[in-house]
């Protein structure tokens, strides 16, 4: 068995949630990787095969996406062409985290695809959405990139095939410590904004990690670093509280460290919305945006002590299993099985009739 497991590169939670997947895919089966997106920071610590530009959300600089310069770096006769030329018709399946160009070839080849991400939770109706729905946004994260079947990622296990979150095990391995400073990523506020803001908590130590820059640069009691895995990781575990978007993995992480949280949802922006939600309802601080009439807010969780004890076990080889489980029988039976194995199916003859054990003796 062969499959492509493609990954949305914008942002940094995809890409640490596939350090852990891959190597489990490895062991099933012949895995190809995809990755596209723009805004890539990190990289694997494997052969990506599939280096694709596709569609990515363009950060921008005051809270929000850049919704101009994210439709003009779309570039729709070259989002086309990569669809139109990703040979997924060579693959079994695909597995697909929030990677639009490998599901749309796979909607329009016919090729299985399942969505294994954490939008697919979000699209999921028992997840928390906002009171004030964006249909624009939902629509957008609805059709971004289509899929046969989905398993999703959240917070907490609101349906039977949403999963919590997968913690990367240089994450699992830490042992937390608190050097008295707080960690800042907020991707879509330039330094200057930053600076301008966080300059008003002076005796606060605030080490803040930056997209848009590439050197450190230290302002009285404000240190901002370019984005790096190793050094936001060390920063996180050893930092009192975690300043971030509402994003999923580094509030996660946050969490599973114990650390205190609070949340500053993108504008523009439905999935972070959403999760904005999820977050408040357990109890995390959110604030809309960061500006001087939320100060007040922030200084409260500044003094507060509070913080989220949870501990999320390691189920990642569990959700592989069960997309394996729940789909390779269909996948086998639709493409592949009658031609390897000389194995015929009447129409009316169900799925679960294929041997278990002959199954698993050829696919593991």
């Amino acid at each position: 068995m062969k499959i492509l497991y493609a990954i949305q590169g914008t942002g940094n939670g995809h890409l640490s949630r596939a350090t852990e997947i891959i190597p489990l895919l490895k062991k099933k089966c012949e895995t190809d990787i995809l990755v596209s997106g723009t805004q890539v920071d990190l990289e694997l610590p494997f052969e990506v095969k599939y280096r694709l530009k596709g569609l990515s959300f363009i950060f921008g600089k005051k809270g929000g996406v850049d919704i101009w310069n994210t439709y003009i770096e779309s570039k729709a006769k070259s989002v086309r062409k990569e669809i139109k030329e990703l040979p997924v018709e060579n693959y079994d399946f695909v597995i697909n985290d929030f990677e639009p160009i490998s599901g749309w070839a796979c909607y329009f080849k016919k090729i299985p695809c399942v969505s294994l991400s954490h939008q697919a939770a979000i699209l999921d109706k028992n997840s928390p959405k906002p009171k004030e729905t964006d249909l624009f946004g939902k629509f957008i994260l609805k059709n971004y990139a289509p899929s046969s079947y989905k398993i999703g990622f959240h917070f907490a296990r609101y349906s039977k095939n949403i999963y919590t979150p997968v913690i990367r095990r240089e994450i699992r391995e830490l042992k937390p410590t608190d050097n008295g400073h707080y960690t800042v990523y907020l991707p879509a506020y330039d330094d200057e904004q930053l600076i301008g803001h966080l300059k008003n908590f002076d005796n606060i130590r605030w080490q803040v990690f930056s997209k848009h820059n590439k050197q450190v640069i230290i302002k009285k009691n404000i240190e901002i670093y370019p984005v790096s895995n190793d050094s936001f990781i060390q920063s996180m575990a050893s930092s009192t509280g975690i300043l971030c978007g509402a994003g999923f993995e580094t509030p996660a992480e946050a969490m599973f460290l114990g650390k205190k949280l609070m949340v500053v949802p993108m504008e523009n922006q439905y999935e972070q919305q959403c999760n904005a939600e999820a977050l408040k309802a357990m109890g995390i601080p959110v604030i809309k945006k960061l500006k001087e009439k939320n100060y007040d807010n922030i200084y409260d969780w500044l003094n507060s002590d509070y913080k989220i004890e949870i501990s999320y076990p390691d189920i990642t080889a569990q959700v592989i299993n069960r997309i394996f489980e729940m789909h390779v029988q269909d996948i086998l039976r639709k493409n592949k099985w009658d031609k390897d194995y000389k194995l015929t199916f009447s129409k009316n003859k169900k799925k679960d009739d294929i041997p278990q054990k002959t199954l698993l003796k050829h696919y593991p």
